[in-house]
């Protein structure tokens, strides 16, 4: 089994890889928050630091664009190339109402005449392979026959797919069924995406879809950055693990960003899903939320590792 970082906005950014990359050494591919491609063919300050070799060595990325424009996808995947890049992935799965109201994201399964357009113009353009992520569909679980008629004419490197439509956002269950009459089609490597919290969760899906050998972890990889040591070599997390890690991230943070306010922003909202790993952890949550400084905050984090346990 291939095990795949998700990307996060925010969170999952080249100072969070490369701590979790030094702490826990099972991920096959970290996958970079997206990269939007803009008029003025530049990458923004913050998307050239994530994806710089010297800021991601030893570990293998692909870095995912974000973009509806054939030719803004070209640009951004030679600049990659530039970069030493030899893949990169085409985000068609974000949900978030910005992205989708502008035809991008999962805004684009809307539209698969333009999308199959857009493919043609990208594949028979860029010399990089090619991966995408998708969601099945818009509105409608139905509209992925089509997605992947379209899909199955391109050489894609690999299809990930999080069986979610876009309105779902990330409420109801993914739909299993339109995963499994996916895999029977395609026509390159699929790699499933959704819902995987807990080891049980990665054996529970691995009894149902044997052929399936890559899977895609975030929001619960992120709760417990130790999930996939745990699935490999069934190592349970430690607090002293957490603890490292957690330190390496604040270290690096502290490097690159000026300011308490701004360091405590980006720990915090790390929090809101690392702190579902403690038992009875309101209190302690609540602390660490409240911190205005970071003597404060480590204060609140030092108190909470040393009088919660892991659940």
């Amino acid at each position: 089994m291939k095990y795949y970082f998700a990307p996060m906005e925010g969170i999952t950014g080249y100072i969070y890889r490369n701590a979790h990359h030094r702490i826990f050494k099972e991920i096959d591919v970290y996958f970079t928050p997206f990269i939007v491609p803009t008029k003025n063919r530049i990458f923004s300050s913050r998307e050239k630091n994530d994806i710089l070799p010297e800021h991601n060595e030893g570990l293998r990325i692909v870095p995912q664009i974000l973009t509806n424009k054939g030719d803004d996808f070209i640009w951004a995947a030679r600049e990659l190339k530039n970069y030493g890049y030899k893949e990169v992935n085409l985000n068609l799965g974000c949900p978030s109402a910005t992205v989708v109201s502008k035809g991008k994201g999962a805004g684009f399964l809307g539209e698969p005449y333009k999308l199959d357009e857009f493919l043609k113009e990208i594949f028979s353009e860029s010399d990089v392979d090619i991966s995408i992520k998708t969601r099945i569909g818009k509105d409608d679980p139905e509209e992925f026959q089509e997605l992947m008629e379209i899909y199955n004419r391109y050489p894609l490197k690999e299809l990930i797919i999080h069986p979610r439509v876009q309105k779902d956002f990330y409420r109801n269950k993914p739909n299993l069924d339109v995963f499994e009459q996916a895999i029977s089609i395609a026509e390159f490597p699929v790699c499933y995406n959704g819902d995987l919290f807990l080891k049980e969760d990665c054996i529970t899906f691995g009894a149902r879809f044997e052929q399936v050998e890559r899977l895609m972890l975030g929001r619960g990889l992120i709760t417990n950055p130790g999930l996939v040591t745990e699935l490999v070599s069934e190592t349970k997390l430690s607090k002293e693990q957490l603890m490292s890690f957690h330190d390496e991230i604040v270290s690096g943070y502290e490097k690159v960003i000026s300011g308490d306010r701004n360091v405590l922003f980006k720990m915090k909202e790390l929090w809101a899903y690392m702190i579902q790993m403690f038992a009875f952890e309101e209190k302690a949550a609540k602390k660490i939320r409240k911190s205005q400084n970071l003597m404060d905050y480590r204060k609140a984090v030092s108190e909470l590792f040393t009088n919660l346990e892991l659940k």
